[in-house]
């Protein structure tokens, strides 16, 4: 009798984004060229997919402008074969028609999108930092306290017709159960079609914990709202990462890794490049008796438009 082949696993790998400020990690990319070689580094290491948020350059501070995400991008597609995920999460400071500017320039193969508007507490992280590099940092953290991330189903179509105009596919981004209904709704409607890439997000202060119990209550209800028509994958923010990833795994799913989500490696120790962390989930991945996916492998189960077909 034949052997059936290994499961492919794709791994994400969300190299800075708009959460950690550069005073928690001398290791976070803020430049291009930081962006660019975490983005390459992590495909070398295992990455399928690289999920792309842009900074200033001089401070560090999010930025959404085009402009500034246009020099990685070019660098990354010229080095590697790396599927190109852009954000339109942005920051929870930014209007949505910021947030949707770099997508409907670039016109990726796939972006994120948030599925519900929430709160997303950063504060708690002001007590581990007694002094801050730049002027931005404290405010930002503080802001979020009495802050909104606004994700109304306004904003939500509003993403899906742009981006769907251009063949863009979509990172799910699920902060909470009631997230995983807002996608069926959208899909009920026509404007998203499977297969879904569902992204559950775990351990952020505003959504869905970091328990093994919410991880399975968040698998079994994307099951039974989408079957077979979905593609699960897992984020757990801080030290969730790689026991969520773990789980994610052993339960039939993808994972996602990066300094986006933590900062770190282990107790106590920082992460020095998004690589590390792509090689520690390929570890568990491999250790299971599974592969790693190539990036065309993800975009093959994501049914992704390819490369030649973005903007950049």
């Amino acid at each position: 009798m034949s052997r059936k082949p290994p499961r492919k696993v794709i791994i994400t790998c969300a190299v800075t984004g708009a959460i950690h400020t550069p005073t928690m990690s001398p290791h976070l990319p803020i430049t291009a060229d930081e962006i660019a070689d975490a983005a390459i580094g992590a495909h070398e290491a295992g990455a399928a997919i690289v999920h792309l948020h842009a900074r200033d350059p001089h401070d560090g501070r999010p930025d959404q402008r085009p402009e500034a995400f246009e020099p990685f991008l070019r660098r990354i597609k010229a080095a590697s074969n790396v599927v190109i995920n852009i954000t339109t999460g942005g920051a929870p400071t930014m209007t949505v028609e910021e947030r949707l500017r770099p997508c409907a320039h670039f016109k990726p193969e796939v972006a994120s999108l948030n599925m519900g508007s929430m709160n997303f507490g950063l504060f708690p992280m002001l007590a581990r930092y007694p002094t801050f590099k730049f002027d931005w940092e404290r405010p930002y953290l503080e802001g979020s306290d009495d802050r909104i991330f606004k994700n109304t189903f306004r904003d939500i179509a509003n993403i899906l017709n742009t981006c769907a105009a251009n063949d863009t596919r979509f990172e799910i981004e699920c902060y909470d159960i009631g997230h995983l209904y807002t996608l069926r709704h959208f899909a009920d409607r026509g404007l998203v079609k499977p297969p879904f890439f569902i992204q559950s997000v775990f351990g952020i202060l505003g959504g869905i914990g970091a328990h093994p119990e919410d991880v399975a209550h968040m698998k079994r209800t994307a099951d039974r709202l989408f079957g077979d028509q979905y593609q699960w994958s897992v984020l757990g923010a801080g030290r969730n990462q790689l026991p969520i990833a773990a789980q994610s795994v052993s339960l039939g799913g993808n994972v996602r890794v990066g300094l986006e989500d933590s900062l770190w490696l282990g107790a106590g120790r920082l992460a020095e490049t998004n690589a590390q962390q792509v090689r520690a989930a390929r570890q568990i991945i491999e250790g299971l008796g599974l592969e790693v996916a190539t990036p065309d492998e993800a975009r093959a189960l994501l049914q992704l438009k390819g490369g030649s077909r973005v903007g950049f």
